[in-house]
């Protein structure tokens, strides 16, 4: 199964654990959109801020010594986006309406994220 297959199926899995997410995308940290269920013009651009949100949790949570980052979480007045570390070389990024259950959502995306980490190597 090609690296792509693999990667939306982890999409699919997350979808389903989770029906109220709204869309899910996975980035390399340098802001390439690898997969996701986004519009194909949204995906490039979600990418890169995933990948920024990402470098920028990161620089914080070292800056004010909390330890590894594992995610980001942004809230509007109309949802959330949730940025996850999925390993050296990987970003999962989640959005999902407000009230949304944010428990389950970081339940199944920190598993996602770690699949994530594994095909990415």
């Amino acid at each position: 199964m090609s690296r792509q297959v693999e990667l939306q199926e982890v999409i699919r899995q997350l979808r389903q654990a989770v029906p109220e997410v709204t869309g899910v995308m996975v980035a390399s940290t340098d802001g390439l959109s690898l997969a996701s269920d986004l519009p194909e013009a949204e995906a490039a651009r979600a990418a890169a801020m995933a990948a920024t949100a990402l470098g920028l949790g990161k620089r914080i949570a070292q800056t004010s010594a909390l330890g590894g980052l594992e995610e980001v979480v942004v809230r509007g007045q109309s949802g959330y986006l949730v940025v996850y570390s999925a390993g050296e070389k990987g970003v999962l990024a989640v959005a999902a309406p407000m009230g949304a259950n944010l428990g389950l959502i970081h339940l199944e995306a920190r598993g996602a994220a770690q699949k994530i980490a594994q095909i990415l190597g």
